[in-house]
């Protein structure tokens, strides 16, 4: 059974440069995830028609979900029109999330009245670049934020150095995104015999022996992998499941990476 910790199974669903606005393709994909015990759906205004599919591909099973998606713009006004959407999509949006810092000061006090009023839940921040992780770590020790997203795996490391350790020390939630690289990590797959020391780990594939190296780090709550495929997306729910990588165990899986 995949491991909750605190939003929800450890295995979600990214939409970034998946189904666009392919809400046929959304379905299935969601579906499979929601069937396969995965709870976090994270998408943005960014990501074209991403979120219109994912609301198409939720209706019936809303309630079933934790839908993060993001606030990406440079004024609160077009901010407020964003979430407007958003809401009229999903019902309400339970983590909400400054995309990339986009004008995070000016957004951040009506996204506080907004969770105040119940619109959303948790209020988060992300970036992808550790050129502004400096700035992503002054934001976190405001303490007026529920979450962070960042990019985890063996080739992106830089978080590890001053943002867990921060949202680690003021009880943040981390979201990963990136574990895969973007799939720069899949175009080598180490063989049945490379991965053999994972086994006893539920580790079958390559793409799970990667998420399962990022949630072997306590302090990541969940990881979001996007695919455009449902087979994928069910064995990628798999990684979701204890036992966790000891030192050695991510050690291997870092020396494959480099191939």
């Amino acid at each position: 059974m995949i491991e909750e910790r605190r939003l929800g199974p450890v295995v979600g669903l990214g939409t970034w440069q998946t189904f666009g606005g392919d809400a046929r393709r959304a379905r299935a994909v969601v579906s499979e995830a929601l069937d396969a015990g995965c709870r976090v759906f994270d998408s943005s205004p960014m990501y074209g028609g991403a979120e219109g599919s994912l609301a198409a591909a939720l209706e019936g099973r809303r309630d079933a979900a934790v839908v993060a998606t993001k606030i990406w713009a440079e004024s609160p006004a077009e901010g407020r029109r964003q979430l407007a959407r958003q809401l009229a999509w999903f019902g309400r949006v339970d983590v909400e999330q400054i995309h990339n810092l986009a004008a995070w000061e000016e957004q951040l006090p009506w996204l506080e009245d907004e969770r105040a009023a119940g619109r959303i839940g948790r209020l988060g921040v992300t970036h992808y670049s550790p050129s502004a992780f400096g700035e992503l770590g002054r934001a976190l020790r405001t303490e007026r934020f529920d979450t962070v997203q960042v990019p985890l795996n063996p080739f992106e490391r830089d978080c590890e150095r001053e943002l867990l350790p921060v949202a680690a020390e003021r009880g943040v939630a981390v979201v990963v995104m990136r574990p895969l690289g973007q799939g720069a990590l899949l175009r080598r797959s180490p063989g049945a015999e490379e991965l053999e020391p994972l086994r006893a780990f539920g580790v079958e594939t390559w793409p799970q022996a990667l998420l399962k190296w990022a949630l072997s780090d306590e302090r990541v709550d969940v990881v979001i992998p996007a695919t455009r495929n449902p087979e994928h997306a069910r064995a990628n729910a798999r990684a979701g499941e204890p036992p966790w990588f000891g030192s050695k165990e991510r050690a291997l899986v870092e020396r494959l990476a480099r191939g």
